[in-house]
Order: structure tokens, then C-alpha cells, then sequence
């Protein structure tokens, strides 16, 4: 949301403003120190912006992501699916952003073979 606004010129407090919130809410929100908003939130976001399909959902998937303190609960998995989670949890300040790209990478191709199922 900031590489959008910063792009159409216009301050948190000015966007703030028109979307009838704080500015330090706002602020929260880009800097991922607030949970997800709400849905109302996210189509006057992507209105004002004048974002279209592709653009509003990836803004969608974005905000449902942004849950600043999320809770892994890994009962019922392996140990080492316990090990991963407080690795990570113990781990993902000190991580950079190409490391993080590539655990991300990683899941999602993981994510995509097993949705396409067995192949013949």
C-alpha cells in the first residue's frame, strides 16, 4: 500500500483523511503493526487507488496475509513440523529478504505439485 500511495503523491495523512481512519493507523497498516483490515477497508483501498481485477486481488490476498502475530499450531503433525514452526519463530527476525523469498518459493511450488495431484 505505501509503494501505491507513494506513487500517486499523496500523504498517510491525506490518504488517511479521505478513507476516514487515522493517519497512525494507516501508518500501522503498511508497517504490518496492525492485523488484517477489514473488508470495507480493502474496497475503499482499492478505490482509491482505482485498482481492477488482478490489482484488487492480489491487495485481498495481501491484507488477509497480514496478520502481524500468527499462531502455528502443529498437533496432530510431525516433530520436525514442530521443529520448523519454532525454528521459523525463533529464526524469521534474523532472516533476510532473499532468504525469506526462497523458503517462500519453496512452500508454494510445494503447495502446487500436490494440488496438481498424481500424474499418469
Amino acid at each position: 500500500m505505501r509503494a501505491l500511495r507513494s506513487a500517486k503523491g499523496v500523504t498517510q495523512k491525506e490518504m488517511a483523511q479521505l478513507l476516514g481512519v487515522s493517519a497512525a493507523y494507516l501508518s500501522a497498516l503498511e508497517h504490518g503493526n496492525r492485523g488484517r483490515p477489514g473488508p470495507g477497508l480493502i474496497m475503499q483501498i482499492c478505490e482509491y487507488f482505482e485498482l481492477i481485477w488482478d490489482q484488487a486481488d492480489e491487495v485481498k490476498r495481501l491484507a488477509l496475509l497480514s496478520h502481524p502475530r500468527v499462531t502455528v499450531d502443529t498437533s496432530g503433525l510431525s516433530s520436525m513440523a514442530t521443529e520448523l514452526a519454532n525454528e521459523l519463530a525463533g529464526s524469521i527476525g534474523q532472516l533476510d529478504d532473499p532468504t525469506i523469498a526462497w523458503i517462500l518459493d519453496e512452500i508454494r511450488a510445494q503447495k502446487e505439485h500436490k494440488s496438481q495431484g498424481p500424474t499418469h
